[in-house]
């Protein structure tokens, strides 16, 4: 808990504001627990109300999305953006279509976005966005209606120098390309820097879709390496989700020399002692939008269960949660721990619960939290912008390499925080401090705005 008087009137607050929204008190109590042992050293952020203003959005806009299905039938589901802090560049973050999408959800994700944007170097603020609509069974129709129903209302609240959508979970590159579509037709212009994640036939850049899952693995490799002298090489993994960021995690760790043995949806997981075939995996997922269990019909050797959660039971040295929030509870950190997981790192946001990440270091496992970990898709949508404003494309190989800097420069600016303010080897306590470091700065120099 928080023993700062300040800190505690602060979270007060926040709880007291909105009591229902279970995540983001989750999300900010983590920050200002970290944030406790630089206050000390700063206080400018007391005086000038700086933890109060950011841990409450600058704006959440709530609508309505009407649109109509293959039966002719109105729908209407509701649409959000929650663009949280510009301090250091306009709001960046993604846009999640899912039943599960509510305020708590996108305020806590926008949170986070604040800190790993921040974490990137690059001038991006935070903001997230998206509906309680599920794409799943929906077909491409009524896909695109909806998003072009959802873009009549959120195109009055973005620009590429005020606010730059990406996709999240249920946003790919098929509801990118819907939104983009109708922003144009409304706006009568191309203005390309205005939503990241896009085709490359239109603005998109090389190696955006690996990002995230290549950039898990670059921070875990640099954090395995500087932390424990190890790598990847001939380590057992285990990969939660199949989605992009779990797929391409799953690539790039394989090319690192490890064998990755699960992976999961959530209806189940499957495990496969062997080591995944990945091109089996992308024809089921990218290719056919199908469920996990398919894999076991076709990969002898391999087996389907059910309850996703029970991956975290399986033995291996590395971990990466790619599915979801709160994923990992005590029961499944406690599991991994007992099964000799030496390194975890968060690919989904914030996928561990306290209780969970407290496990893990309290034996002594690197744990790589999410807002560090998982920040290379965005640090890619903003070389995304980048190459945008400059009516240029990079080749494949120069976006990675500028990925591979980046996620290499989190882990050691995150290392060097923890070591800064007492707490070594605390990669929590170092990523919230040095994300929030510069934002809360760039506030200090803006004023009371």
């Amino acid at each position: 808990m928080l023993n700062s008087e300040y800190l505690q009137r602060v979270y007060t607050q926040v709880v007291t504001r909105d009591p229902d929204q279970k995540e983001f008190h989750q999300a900010v109590l983590e920050v200002l627990e970290s944030l406790e042992l630089m206050l000390p050293q700063h206080p400018e952020y007391e005086e000038l109300g700086i933890v109060e203003r950011f841990v409450e959005p600058e704006r959440v806009i709530s609508f309505r999305v009407p649109w109509v299905d293959d039966q002719g039938h109105v729908r209407v589901n509701r649409g959000y953006r929650v663009q949280f802090n510009s301090a250091i560049g306009p709001y960046k973050g993604g846009l999640r279509f899912h039943p599960t999408v509510n305020q708590s959800i996108l305020k806590f994700l926008g949170f986070e976005q604040i800190l790993k944007n921040s974490l990137t170097g690059l001038p991006i603020g935070g903001g997230k966005g998206g509906s309680d609509f599920d794409p799943k069974g929906k077909s491409d129709g009524e896909v695109m209606r909806f998003c072009q129903s959802f873009m009549t209302e959120l195109y009055r609240h973005i620009g590429q120098f005020v606010d730059v959508p990406a996709g999240d979970i249920g946003v790919g590159g098929r509801e990118i390309g819907y939104l983009f579509g109708q922003y144009r037709r409304i706006r009568g212009d191309h203005e390309a820097g205005v939503l990241t994640g896009k085709g490359l036939s239109y603005g998109g850049s090389l190696a955006r879709t690996e990002a995230t899952g290549y950039g898990l693995c670059y921070f875990t490799e640099e954090m395995l390496r500087c932390m424990k002298g190890e790598s990847f090489d001939g380590k057992t993994v285990v990969i939660s989700g199949s989605g992009n960021v779990a797929i391409f995690a799953c690539e790039k760790a394989t090319s690192l020399g490890a064998k990755v043995v699960a992976m999961s949806d959530s209806d189940g997981y499957i495990h496969d002692p062997n080591g995944i075939r990945l091109d089996v995996v992308k024809e089921i997922k990218l290719s056919r939008r199908g469920r996990i269990q398919e894999y076991a019909d076709k990969v002898s050797g391999s087996t389907y269960h059910e309850n996703f959660r029970d991956i975290w039971t399986i033995p291996c040295d590395i971990a990466l949660p790619c599915a979801t929030q709160n994923e990992i509870g005590a029961d499944e950190a406690s599991a991994l721990v007992k099964n000799g997981v030496m390194a975890v790192a968060e690919g989904a946001n914030m996928p561990s619960r306290p209780e969970a990440i407290q496990i893990f270091q309290d034996a002594g496992v690197l744990f790589g939290p999410a807002k560090a970990a998982n920040a290379g898709g965005v640090a890619t949508s903003a070389l995304e912008m980048c190459q945008n404003s400059m009516r240029y494309s990079w080749t494949f190989e120069e976006v990675d390499a500028k990925l591979k800097d980046i996620m290499t420069s989190i882990f050691h600016n995150s290392y060097n925080a923890a070591e800064k303010y007492g707490v070594p080897g605390n990669l929590v306590a170092g990523a919230n401090i040095a994300g929030f470091a510069k934002v809360g700065d760039a506030m200090v120099a803006h004023g009371i705005i």
